[in-house]
């Protein structure tokens, strides 16, 4: 977490203005459908050109990243990485706090939200579970106490229309072993063939993709005569939108900066 001024929270309403980006998508609309149970107000809906006209929670689509946030207190981002640079670009025109789930970025999306960072409160995850992140923690203290002995692999599961391999959440689990182990080794996706003896320090991740699973992920840790296991399973999409409207809820009113679940849970 970067460093923050340490005025205390600014007053917000007590129905923040929410605009959705990715509205049209699974999540977007996850949260549409959650957000009033959630105590927020829709006030607006980003999505493709194509699904622009269309309706959310009976809030018009639009294409245009500044006129979708134009009346928001707080924007949730489950878009697409393409995306991320114009509606972080419209958020910081505005200073308008963002929470993102969006994966794969960029490097030139990563600098657009460190660039908003300054100027409003950020907060972005791979998983808007808080499950997952206490996994990360659980992880991380695992592989420190068992040391380089112990070899890891992380195995992950979604449904087949997911895009990228591997998921966000498996790399934020591959950086928590690296950290406990201070490791840099390659990641080894996969293994055919005479692929040879395993590497010490190696990591080994595996993307499995079909049906329709939301996510499920594993850290094993392999050491002689015995292997432990770490899993999470995830049996609603309303668990990440939930994390997402959670998070903004405690985002908004805080100082520019950049924040993490971690924070959210007082970490």
């Amino acid at each position: 977490m970067d460093q923050r001024p340490s005025q205390g929270r600014i007053p917000v309403s007590n129905k923040p203005r929410l605009a959705i980006a990715g509205a049209t998508g699974r999540m977007g609309r996850a949260v549409a459908r959650l957000a009033a149970e959630h105590h927020f107000s829709i006030v607006g809906a980003l999505s493709v050109p194509a699904d622009a006209g269309l309706s959310i929670e009976g809030v018009r689509v639009v294409a245009d990243p500044s006129e979708a946030i134009e009346n928001a207190e707080i924007v949730i981002d489950f878009s697409h990485a393409s995306a991320v640079v114009p509606l972080a670009k419209a958020c910081r025109a505005r200073a308008i706090p963002l929470v993102s789930g969006t994966t794969n970025l960029a490097d030139d999306a990563k600098r657009a939200i460190e660039e908003l960072a300054k100027v409003a409160p950020v907060l972005w995850a791979a998983n808007m579970s808080v499950g997952i992140q206490l996994l990360a923690e659980i992880v991380e203290q695992a592989a420190r106490r068992l040391g380089v002995g112990y070899d890891a692999e992380i195995v992950e599961i979604h449904h087949g229309k997911k895009v990228d391999a591997p998921s966000g959440t498996a790399k934020r689990l591959v950086e928590a072993v690296r950290v406990a182990l201070d490791a840099d080794e390659p990641l080894v996706h996969g293994r055919v063939g005479e692929v040879g003896a395993r590497r010490k320090g190696e990591i080994g991740v595996h993307a499995i993709r079909g049906g329709d699973v939301i996510g499920e992920h594993t850290v094993m840790l392999l050491g002689q005569g015995e292997r432990l296991e770490f899993s999470h399973k995830a049996t609603s999409r309303d668990l990440f939108a939930i994390g997402a409207l959670r998070a903004a809820r405690w985002v908004l009113g805080r100082p520019a900066g950049r924040y993490t679940i971690k924070d959210l849970l007082g970490g």
